[in-house]
């Protein structure tokens, strides 16, 4: 096992808003990223968690990522909220427009939100789970860079195209799950190739089309879906719902507008919420039953609900008031502060 780092929960915090402030973001989208941050390695959520400092500051730095966009939100219809990140990271532009879908959701049962024109790097629990806080069920979904091949393809075409969903709960932690679909998450591979170890077969192929276990190579080359021509056909329609839908880039778009340069990927996101009450005809609690019956029934075989790892994770961190972090990443961390 590698060294570790033990760092306050204060710290994981001051640490992530330092860094974010010190090359250019204001205090407002410092404070929207450091929550995400600190939520994921909070979950020992490792490579969305404060390795994913790196990617925005590599953002900022190349010039197009602003630090300081205010986003635009807006009403675009009784069940449809706009927020137009201008150019910036899409959580302040996310957390300001949370506000107006819920109340949406809320007075029409359904409600959808199309975050345009951001640059993305987080996972879409947090968002989700905003949601089932609120009582609502929601789902998210968003396209990335074109670093996954299609089913039988040979070159990236489709994103990791990630997909999230939140059932609340009522006295415990919401049912959740939230997974690219590609067999790895992009910030997994990278984990990888900084430890110096092999990838599972089946995850990546280089640049000439071939498998691959070895993480560089897998850089250069491509990902797969998960679940062959199943996972392909659900980053599709990732690519079109949170793409055209919603008047913003595929993966490959994002991956061309970006030229080259090491920043988040630039497209769009939708966020669905849903409101159990309305859509159940006022029986939300006799149908929670129901739905913790199912859940029951999921324990009962011995089998774990998705997120109960992360879930205990949190709980576990909380009481302890701190968190562990490979050394090596925060000495890492450490050279983003000179």
């Amino acid at each position: 096992m590698s060294e570790q780092v033990t760092l306050s929960l204060t710290e994981v915090k001051s640490l992530s808003k330092s860094i974010l402030t010190l090359h250019g973001f204001n205090d407002h989208h410092a404070d929207a990223i450091t929550e995400i941050i600190y939520t994921n390695q909070l979950g020992d959520c490792h490579s969305h968690g404060l390795f994913r400092l790196f990617m925005c500051i590599e953002s900022i730095r190349s010039g197009r990522v602003s630090g300081t966009a205010q986003p635009i939100i807006e009403d675009a219809g009784p069940a449809i909220v706009r927020a137009n990140a201008q150019e910036g990271i899409s959580l302040l532009a996310m957390q300001a427009a949370m506000p107006r879908l819920i109340d949406k959701a809320k007075h029409n049962g359904i409600a959808a939100l199309a975050i345009n024109r951001c640059f993305h790097f987080s996972a879409l629990w947090p968002e989700v789970e905003m949601l089932s806080a609120a009582g609502l069920a929601g789902m998210a979904m968003l396209p990335s860079h074109a670093w996954v091949a299609p089913t039988g393809g040979t070159r990236g075409l489709l994103g990791t195209n990630p997909f999230a969903f939140s059932w609340p709960r009522d006295g415990q932690a919401p049912f959740t799950f939230d997974f690219a679909t590609s067999q790895f998450a992009r910030g997994e591979i990278e984990l990888y190739r900084r430890a110096g170890k092999a990838l599972p077969e089946g995850v990546a192929i280089d640049k000439d089309g071939h498998p691959t276990t070895d993480a560089e190579a897998a850089m250069e080359g491509a990902m797969l879906t998960f679940g062959g021509h199943k996972g392909s056909a659900l980053s599709l329609m990732i690519e079109l719902m949170a793409g055209p839908l919603i008047d913003d880039l595929t993966s490959k778009e994002s991956m061309d507008f970006a030229e080259g340069k090491p920043e988040a990927p630039y497209h769009g996101e939708i966020i669905i919420a849903f409101d159990p009450d309305l859509f159940s005809g006022g029986q939300r609690a006799s149908n929670q039953q129901r739905a913790e019956r199912l859940f029951a029934d999921v324990l009962d075989q011995g089998a774990r609900l998705p997120s109960q790892r992360r879930q205990a994770a949190q709980q576990k961190n909380l009481a302890r008031k701190a968190v562990d972090i490979p050394k090596s990443l925060y000495d890492d961390l450490m050279k983003l502060k000179n």
